[in-house]
């Protein structure tokens, strides 16, 4: 008899344990959700200057999916406002550099300048192109504050390709591939302007 009622209280226990784990999981779930949606805001949004938005801009995508540019492809965009007003847009990009696909995240202002650029994603070797995900990223920030026509298109290359930009040493491939996004994605803002500041694109 007292070894039934232990096992029944072992079995009441075990069941109580597991409601309680069960429970937890379920009540913790949002707050669990919530903190993701906040690192992944973060990690997205830090090339966007803090004062520069008041909106979530990862709460308005603008409808872009896969478009193929010149040297890239653009996978998807986000719209920042201040005030009710565009202030930027991000775009997220993808283009093969010299192990593989590089995705990038371009920040650009309304006005068609470059706010900032990050590596989200690479495969270039260590130590040479794979330094393209070293944050901050020195050689990412010399191109803050240029635009399509600022330099002109021509000069949208490396210096020993007769155009305007060092490379990251030892890494011409990695470095072309990038310049080329960063092009792309300005020339692809400069051309869409209006319907990428409303909030739509037009592919």
């Amino acid at each position: 008899m007292k070894r039934t009622r232990g096992l029944l209280l072992l079995v009441l226990l075990g069941v109580l344990g597991v409601g309680a784990t069960l429970w937890l999981q379920y009540a913790g779930a949002p707050r669990i959700a919530a903190e993701q949606r906040a690192l992944q805001a973060r990690k997205l949004l830090d090339l966007l200057p803090a004062a520069s938005y008041d909106n979530q801009p990862l709460e308005q995508p603008l409808p872009l999916r896969d478009v193929q540019l010149d040297n890239s492809r653009l996978l998807d965009g986000y719209l920042a406002t201040r005030a009710g007003q565009p202030s930027a847009v991000l775009l997220r990009t993808r283009v093969n550099g010299y192990a593989g696909p590089i995705e990038l995240l371009i920040a650009i202002d309304s006005h068609g300048r470059l706010l900032g650029s990050k590596t989200l994603k690479q495969d270039e070797t260590p130590g040479l192109g794979g330094r393209i995900a070293e944050q901050p990223n020195a050689w990412l920030l010399g191109f803050s504050g240029k635009s399509r026509t600022s330099p002109d298109d021509a000069a949208w290359a490396l210096k020993k390709d007769n155009g305007q930009f060092d490379q990251i040493a030892g890494a011409t491939i990695t470095s072309r591939a990038v310049i080329s996004a960063l092009h792309d994605a300005l020339r692809y803002f400069d051309e869409h302007r209006q319907q990428l500041l409303s909030g739509a694109a037009d592919e």
